[in-house]
């Protein structure tokens, strides 16, 4: 085969992967087609972060609204259908009974700030040690909202989801830590720059998705 044609050839499976062109009868699409996308991806994750931070201004509304978005990428990421109307069908699907795990989450994310607010300021004794809890629990608490948002679904619910969380982190911590990893980058860039907490959320859904189904040595 030519070089020329070899080029054609390759040119042609990337189209197709990304939808683009049109594609033989013997062609696989592989795994997450929508993935392949890389800018249709990049536009999906800013147009999911916007939504989830409108669903989550409530603040106790941010466990549904991840949960959402989540769902919302699975469906682009495997070339389904990802309308938005889809998005705010799970939000009012489970948004009352996602207060059970908003509600508490905000309460102890609440209590943990305190504490590192006044350990910072030298108030409590052994303050370091205090400080160190509290930002260790805050990230815990993270990463629990987090993996149990990417584990519910409206057939299932918010209490069979939470019940998900301890068995999903053991069966892959290194991917616990990706996910804790995302979430001190969300807190890192929205306390530099409020409007950051648009695509940093955004990219904590994607990273959602995406570390399950990493390759892995």
């Amino acid at each position: 085969m030519s070089p020329t044609r070899r080029r054609g050839n390759r040119a042609a499976v990337r189209e197709a992967r990304s939808g683009a062109g049109p594609v033989g009868e013997d062609f696989v699409a592989g795994p997450h087609p929508g993935a392949k996308a890389k800018f249709g991806l990049f536009g999906e994750v800013l147009t999911v972060g916007l939504l989830i931070a409108l669903v989550s201004l409530a603040v106790v509304t941010l466990p549904i609204a991840l949960a959402a978005g989540i769902r919302q990428l699975r469906r682009f990421a495997a070339a389904e259908d990802s309308r938005a109307a889809l998005f705010w069908a799970d939000v009012r699907t489970g948004i009352l009974p996602s207060l059970v795990v908003g509600v508490p989450a905000v309460l102890i994310a609440a209590v943990l700030t305190v504490d590192v607010v006044l350990a910072r300021s030298g108030v409590l004794p052994g303050g370091e040690i205090v400080g160190v809890v509290g930002w260790a629990g805050l990230v815990i608490l993270a990463v629990a909202v987090l993996v149990a948002a990417g584990a519910w679904s409206p057939q299932a619910g918010w209490r069979a989801a939470v019940r998900e969380v301890p068995g999903i982190v053991r069966a892959d911590a290194v991917g616990a830590l990706y996910i804790a990893a995302t979430a001190v980058f969300v807190g890192v860039v929205t306390w530099a720059l409020i409007p950051l907490f648009i695509p940093a959320i955004g990219c904590a859904a994607l990273a959602v998705v995406a570390v399950p189904v990493r390759r892995r040595r």
